[in-house]
Formats: structure tokens, C-alpha cells, sequence
């Protein structure tokens, strides 16, 4: 079946995937069935972050399931938690088709959707609906802003956003590193993000966390971190897509948009490097080019509380989180680690 998904426009295949998943999310009992074949439950695993209980470290990252169609799916294919969105306080389409394209011969997509999303209330009653199943599994919710909103009045979105999903998210993230909202990264610069920061961070007393773009520069980097702190945010999604094309193989190299999956690793794994040195009390969630057990291994041990996947998932098909968590938990047995929280001590 994932095999013969790939023989459709890869827009088209991830609505097909996403209708079947959203209704096997709502079927109950059968969805604790193949969670007992799927999920790897190891008490080894378990991962305390930003105040929250995570049941192993791997998780869904935004884009995927933009309007929360599919949670309990996401649970019962194994992964620790999930990330909807992004979502925007008023729905939009998006950009337009085609918007999403595979690359094969890179392990990579190339993604230009523009925020389509059915905007922030359809989102809360999937999200209160899920609540009500008691599943014990957290969700994050990706927060950004309308196409249309200045960028001046762009914290009165996030606001409005959060205002609505606030009593379903266990935590948030704020989006301003997409490269497919026109003059959505201004935010990321230091004038900007700070008065952002100032009008969100009292907004919740949940986790609030920002999603950071892997091509600012060092110093850039480092500014957003110094304002996550001066704010007191919990955390950093590190990180988003990529503008680079370099290297890339494939004919549809040149489609613009944002660059996901394998060619991301190695600046995912520098960007967190470069971070977790100065994060101390800032937990990190590393995302980018993850394919297999030695990169959630790797990305642990240099310094990211928690991992998410995208682009390695597609490829990778439905026992894809299996396949990383008892790879991982087989380089913990390699190397004498009992408990990944060891990894950060």
C-alpha cells in the first residue's frame, strides 16, 4: 500500500493517507489492537521535558496533520507524541497546486503549501475530541500567522490562535521560520521577535516553545535563543525547512519552496550542536534529515530532548517509529545507557 501511494501526486497520496488514518483514529477498539503490535512501550524510553511526560522521544512534526485529523493513529503508530498545524486563528487555502513534490533520489521533499489549514476552531473540537478519549499521549499545536495579516499586527494571530487552542495543546509552538508565508521570517529577527514574545509568553502558562529556520546565521541563531530566555519560553523546535539546495540530485530540485529530509541532517545536527552549548535550562526538539536509530541516537547525545519526523516517516512508511525506537533502544543496550534521561546528565 505505501508502495503504490508513491504512484500518485504526492499532494494527492497525503490526503488519500490522511482520510483513512482520521478514520481509524475515530474507531475505538481497533485502534488499541495494532497499537499493541506497534507501539514499543519501554519505561527506558520515557523522556521528562518542559514539565511534560513524553512516553519515548520520537515525535510527529508539524505539517503533517495540519488540522489534528488523524491523533489517535499517530499513538497507535508508535510515536511519543505528535505536532499539529501549523495553524492560523482564520482558515486559507494555501498556495497553489502543485505544492508538494518528492524527491527519491535525495530521500527528500520539497513542500511550498502556505499554511493551508481549516483554521484554529475546527482544530480545537477535533483536539477536544480527543481529549475526551483519555489517550496518554501529549500534542503540541504549531501556531502562525494568516497570509494576509501585516506583519506588525502578526502577534494579534498568534494570539487569537492560541486563545482558541489553548485548553486542548499540552504545549505550543510558534511558527515564524516557514519559508512559504511571505515575510513570515522577518519574526525571526531580533525587533520583531521580541515584542512577539512579549505579547505571547503571557498568553499561557503551558510550555510555549519557537520553531527556528536552519538557514539564519549563528549569530542569529544565537539571538533567538538569548530572547527565548529573556521571555522565559521552555523550549526550541530546531529545525524548519530549508531554502539550500545544495547537492541535490533531483530534476525537481529547483522547485521552490522549503527542503526537507535527508539533505537537512547535517545542518539540523549543527544547529542543535550550536544551540544545546548555550541552552541550559532550554530544552530542544531536533528535527531534520532522521532516517534511522543512529540519528536519533546522535541527536540525543548532543543535547535534544526530543526528535521529531516528516519527510523520514513518508519515506519510511507505518513501521517506520518502530523501527527507530527498538534501533535506539538496541545502541542503549550497546552502550550501558538505562535511561535516555542519562544521556543529558
Amino acid at each position: 500500500m505505501h508502495r503504490l501511494l508513491f504512484l500518485l501526486e504526492a499532494e494527492r497520496a497525503h490526503e488519500l493517507t490522511l482520510k483513512a488514518l482520521g478514520l481509524w483514529s475515530g474507531c475505538g477498539p481497533l485502534l488499541e489492537v495494532p497499537a499493541r503490535l506497534l507501539r514499543v512501550e519501554d519505561p527506558r524510553l520515557r523522556v521528562e521535558a518542559f514539565g511534560l511526560t513524553f512516553p519515548n522521544p520520537l515525535g510527529l512534526a508539524a505539517g503533517m496533520d495540519k488540522d489534528a485529523r488523524a491523533l489517535g493513529a499517530w499513538w497507535a503508530l508508535g510515536f511519543g507524541y505528535a505536532e499539529v498545524g501549523t495553524l492560523t486563528p482564520r482558515p486559507q487555502e494555501g498556495n497553489p497546486r502543485p505544492r508538494l513534490f518528492r524527491l527519491p533520489e535525495d530521500w527528500a521533499l520539497i513542500n511550498r503549501m502556505g499554511f493551508n489549514n481549516e483554521g484554529a476552531e475546527k482544530a480545537a473540537q477535533r483536539l477536544r475530541a480527543f481529549r475526551a478519549r483519555g489517550l496518554p499521549f501529549p500534542v503540541g499545536v504549531n501556531l502562525g500567522k494568516n497570509r494576509d495579516t501585516p506583519l506588525e499586527r502578526a502577534f494579534e494571530d498568534y494570539l487569537r490562535a492560541l486563545e482558541v487552542l489553548e485548553p486542548y495543546g499540552d504545549y505550543f509552538v510558534l511558527n515564524v521560520s516557514s519559508p512559504n508565508t511571505p515575510g513570515l521570517r522577518t519574526l525571526q529577527e531580533g525587533p520583531f521577535l521580541d515584542e512577539l514574545l512579549a505579547h505571547l509568553r503571557p498568553a499561557t502558562p503551558k510550555p510555549l516553545l519557537l520553531k527556528l529556520s536552519p538557514d539564519l546565521s549563528w549569530e542569529a541563531l544565537d539571538e533567538a535563543l538569548s530572547l527565548a530566555k529573556k521571555h522565559g519560553l521552555q523550549g526550541l523546535v530546531a529545525v524548519n525547512t530549508t531554502l539550500g539546495r545544495e547537492g541535490l540530485k533531483s530534476p525537481l530540485a529547483r522547485e521552490p519552496g522549503g527542503l526537507s529530509g535527508r539533505p537537512l541532517k547535517k545542518r539540523a545536527l549543527e544547529v542543535l550542536k550550536h544551540l544545546a552549548a548555550g541552552a541550559e535550562g532550554i530544552a530542544l526538539i531536533s528535527v531534520g534529515g532522521i532516517e534511522a536509530p543512529r540519528d536519533v541516537w546522535e541527536r540525543l547525545k548532543a543535547g535534544a530532548s526530543l526528535v521529531q519526523v516528516y519527510t523520514g516517516f513518508v519515506y519510511g512508511g507505518p513501521l517506520f517509529p518502530r523501527k527507530l525506537l527498538k534501533g535506539l533502544l538496541r545502541l542503549m543496550e550497546a552502550e550501558g545507557v538505562r535511561a535516555l534521561q542519562d544521556l543529558r546528565r
